[in-house]
């Protein structure tokens, strides 16, 4: 069964790797670079810091790609060790990738991490939409450079949903018990 879901991957990505468009390649690889070691979503989380109505999403931001980071690169792409697709499949990568390790894709857990929780903190709908649509598209960025396998981005996706979850949820408990104090 796992060989039948890693074959259904690799021929996915290959697929995916068929609708290149010359004008398209740059743009995306320019995305995808910006999602390097998480600088976009920090960046970004720092920015919001500054701003009293968005400092909760930007804190809470960090502490989930911190979390998502310690899951993910530090934990489970050491311990699976799945070899990035061009060295078993025929794809060139439009990036380079230092971490031989592709599952799962860092850059999509930081981008889901860093969304999920600007999907509930953010004040404004619109930037709540913006940020799940950047994070949707970090992924499929991913596997357009072909750098990941489709189930890298889906699990990078839930781990980083994951973690924005558990931090949105320590908060929630954080701040049940200081009004319980204060009260």
């Amino acid at each position: 069964m796992l060989d039948t879901i890693l074959q259904l991957d690799g021929q996915l990505l290959v697929a995916i790797q068929g609708l290149h468009l010359s004008w398209l390649d740059p743009i995306v690889s320019f995305y995808t670079k910006l999602g390097d070691a998480g600088l976009l979503w920090i960046a970004l989380s720092l920015g919001l810091l500054f701003c009293k109505p968005t400092r909760k999403a930007g804190a809470l931001a960090l502490a989930a790609m911190a979390l998502g980071l310690l899951i993910t690169n530090i934990t489970i792409k050491p311990l699976v060790e799945r070899a990035r697709p061009w060295l078993d499949w025929p794809i060139v990568p439009l990036v380079t990738e230092k971490d031989p390790n592709s599952f799962p894709s860092g850059h999509t857990c930081a981008a889901f991490a860093a969304a999920m929780v600007w999907v509930r903190t953010l004040p404004r709908r619109r930037d709540q939409i913006i940020a799940a649509l950047m994070a949707v598209l970090m992924g499929l960025s991913r596997l357009y450079v072909g750098v990941h396998y489709p189930t890298d981005v889906l699990a990078g996706a839930l781990v980083g949903s994951l973690c924005a979850w558990a931090v949105w949820r320590a908060y929630q408990l954080y701040e049940s018990r200081r009004n319980r104090v204060f009260k």
